[in-house]
């Protein structure tokens, strides 16, 4: 069931993902905290069965429990947010290469590679990013929001995901991603 929860904003949307707005942080804020369950169990156990077939070919050491976890996480946290689980993937595939322990030279964090300052921005000091649906319903609520501020527009989208908005070369990866291995 996914959940319209908006607030609307006065400013434009000008900051990059490091500089997020209080609005932001707000809406950001509530969307997390918001409640989301599957519609349809069948089709998500189909997509489920295929994405991990995807899954264990790209990313063999990632023993199958975690695997059935994250896209389980991913297929929640996805549809709950209102984006696209196979975007989601791509996104992960380009971040951390499914490593829900990799920590980048800007200490973003986990599958996503979510920056710890969110988690002071958005009040959930507890939340841990190393823990894989924190840091995929982080990841997946971000990347609605970006899309929402950019009107739609998946290429600035992901540039703003990334911290490299206007620039083309994060989303081409990641439409590449998409592309060869999770569209359906």
């Amino acid at each position: 069931m996914l959940l319209a929860i908006f607030i609307s904003l006065k400013a434009p949307f000008v900051f990059s993902q490091e500089e997020p707005g209080q609005a932001f942080k707000n809406e950001l804020k509530q969307l997390l905290n918001a409640e989301h369950h599957f519609v349809d169990k069948y089709d998500a156990q189909v997509w489920m069965k295929d994405m991990s077939i995807r899954l264990a070919k790209r990313a063999p050491h990632i023993p199958e429990k975690e695997r059935l976890k994250i896209l389980s996480l991913v297929h929640k946290h996805a549809n709950g947010a209102g984006v696209d689980p196979q975007m989601v993937l791509a996104i992960m595939e380009v971040e951390s290469n499914f490593d829900r322990y990799a920590l980048s030279v800007a200490y973003a964090r986990g599958l996503m590679q979510i920056m710890p300052f969110w988690v002071k921005e958005i009040g959930q000091s507890k939340d841990d990013l190393f823990d894989m649906e924190t840091n995929i319903k982080y990841g997946c609520y971000i990347y609605k929001l970006y899309l929402k501020y950019e009107k739609g527009n998946t290429t600035l989208a992901l540039g703003r995901y990334n911290g490299s908005r206007g620039k083309m070369k994060y989303p081409r990866k990641v439409y590449n991603a998409l592309r060869k291995r999770w569209a359906l």
